[in-house]
């Protein structure tokens, strides 16, 4: 009998269970009613929406263009997740804003913060070739599952958009990423979920592949919520 090597293995579980959790997450997963993309929300405000308890989606306050504001509504959209977008406002952590805005999340939550997502959209001006995660709530081995069930999410798009660049996911901590939002995890909202995903998203994603990769993104995060929970 040939024995499979660890990765292969981990390789075929999350290839399994994605086609397990696809039909599952699909039953689960309710549309959220969130403003159209030509309703964003006017700058200074923080937005929120609620949709399934315990789950929320987000675009936080400072640091991103009107790109990322229109992806985490579509996320929301597809996913049936409570929906936060902050616009035209910059925070510390400990702030009022950060106070308003965790306010906020907590609302659309419902209750108890399970699962939180957070889209990000750094700053470098080149494509960076990559998609960083930091996160909460996940040891290496569920990292480790999270990039594989990523990357089979991201090809199974791309097979049909073959002029997209395949963006590399990082995911912390089996990956160094470059933001790892220790001070967000220690002060504000990530110290209070029980798990969450810190996404940070190059140029070209939000700007140039916008749709393909909005869509990669919700049927990943709607399939991550269904693995166990790390320490």
């Amino acid at each position: 009998m040939t024995t499979r090597s660890r990765p292969t293995r981990l390789l075929a579980s999350v290839a399994a269970g994605a086609l397990l959790l696809h039909g599952c997450a699909a039953r689960q997963a309710q549309p959220v009613d969130v403003p159209a993309t030509s309703s964003r929300p006017p700058a200074g405000t923080i937005a929120a929406r609620p949709g399934r308890p315990g789950f929320v989606v987000a675009a936080p306050p400072g640091g991103r263009d009107v790109n990322t504001d229109d992806m985490t509504v579509e996320i929301a959209r597809r996913t049936g997740f409570g929906l936060v977008v902050a616009t035209g406002l910059s925070t510390e952590p400990g702030g009022p804003v950060a106070e308003a805005y965790a306010k906020r999340v907590l609302e659309a939550a419902q209750g108890p913060l399970r699962f939180y997502a957070e889209i990000h959209g750094d700053n470098r001006t080149e494509c960076a070739g990559r998609i960083e995660i930091a996160t909460v709530g996940v040891d290496r081995e569920l990292a480790l599952r999270l990039r594989a069930l990523a990357e089979l999410i991201r090809d199974a798009h791309l097979r049909a958009n073959l002029e997209i660049q395949r963006l590399d996911v990082l995911i912390e901590p089996a990956d160094v990423v470059a933001y790892r939002a220790s001070g967000a995890r220690r002060d504000d909202i990530l110290r209070l979920t029980q798990r969450a995903l810190h996404i940070e998203l190059p140029r070209c994603a939000r700007r140039d592949w916008r749709e393909t990769y909005t869509a990669v993104l919700a049927d990943f995060l709607l399939q991550a919520t269904s693995l166990p929970v790390g320490r």
